[in-house]
């Protein structure tokens, strides 16, 4: 260790836990940072923990954690990350957070979220103008809610004073990342190692498998298909355009679909659809027709008789159905849950 290192000031970061939030993606965040400082022999970072109300908060996996303090105690940390998980839309907005936040984007401090967090940051209008990513499973809701926000598919993303990540392992990628920009490359790889974590990723790197790896298909024909029709949602192609794009015949693309899926490409095209459809449905408020229309159906019933047949229920009854189920697990019985300390 070099002795400049040992004068280095410290840093200080704010964890903000919400309701539900994603456990992996959380110690993801916490381990690297206790892990530095045990590298570097002293208490390079120091981390608060922080929920709404100062109460212990329960992640999506059932274990409950304490916190240090309220957000209404967030004071000006070098860096503030809220950290969030399922069901992320239907949380309430704070503005006692939203005015903390965006006091300290004014201050020219670091913020950002890890997993779901950077949908609570676009609602309280930290995103606009910014490059950001969140978890592949709200991609598009986050999308469709907000146009005016850069939303990428990359693991982490970092666009000035804001830093967003995709959750799960990515959170460790992003804070080896952040050590690696402050400490050197020699100390993240060390971490990455006790972590037993041999490949560290660039932000840039794909969340999902390719299409290849997720449908176990290597023709490059169908794979080109199911791509323009992911890019084509709301505007659906027909077949035959469809058929064009890849430079097959209509008839030759269905042999493909029916060989490899049992299907016309047309009614794979509408499964993926309604399948997007659900997406919204459950992780937005968006009015029915909304939803309808954003996934290429031109009128309520239309979509609500596709939907009937392929989910047997209603897009309404989809919905009602989702939120009371959620509503449910959220109050579950508390004993089951483990508790343990943030820090």
């Amino acid at each position: 260790m070099r002795d400049n290192q040992k004068e280095e000031p410290g840093q200080t970061i704010a964890l903000v836990i919400t309701d539900r939030f994603s456990m992996i993606a959380f110690s993801s965040v916490v381990e690297p940072l206790r892990l530095s400082n045990r590298l570097l022999g002293r208490p390079f970072y120091q981390w608060t923990t922080y929920s709404m109300d100062g109460n212990p908060v329960t992640a999506s996996n059932g274990c409950q954690i304490n916190v240090d303090k309220s957000i209404k105690e967030l004071d000006d940390a070098d860096v503030t990350l809220v950290c969030s998980g399922l069901d992320v839309e239907r949380l309430s907005l704070d503005p006692e957070l939203g005015k903390r936040l965006r006091r300290l984007n004014a201050m020219g401090r670091t913020f950002g979220a890890v997993c779901t967090g950077a949908y609570l940051l676009a609602r309280y209008n930290l995103l606009d103008g910014r490059r950001c990513t969140i978890h592949w499973e709200n991609l598009r809701s986050l999308r469709e809610e907000f146009p005016d926000v850069e939303v990428t598919s990359d693991i982490f993303a970092i666009d000035r004073n804001c830093i967003t990540c995709a959750g799960g392992m990515a959170s460790l990628d992003m804070m080896l990342r952040l050590i690696a920009i402050q400490h050197g490359a020699y100390l993240a790889h060390e971490i990455s190692e006790i972590s037993l974590y041999q490949n560290m990723r660039s932000g840039e790197s794909a969340q999902r498998h390719d299409i290849e790896a997720r449908t176990g298909i290597s023709n490059a024909k169908i794979l080109d298909a199911i791509r323009i029709m992911d890019l084509h949602i709301e505007d659906p192609l027909s077949c035959q355009q469809l058929a064009m794009t890849v430079s097959l015949s209509p008839r030759q693309l269905e042999r493909l679909f029916r060989r490899h899926f049992n299907c016309t490409p047309g009614q794979y095209y509408l499964r993926l659809r309604l399948e997007t459809a659900r997406d919204l449905l459950r992780r937005t408020s968006r009015p029915v027709l909304d939803v309808a229309l954003a996934c290429g159906f031109a009128s309520t019933s239309h979509f609500t008789k596709c939907y009937r047949e392929r989910f047997l229920c209603t897009p309404t009854e989809e919905r009602q159905s989702y939120q009371w189920a959620n509503k449910a697990q959220a109050s579950g019985p508390q004993g089951r849950s483990s508790r343990m300390t943030a820090k």
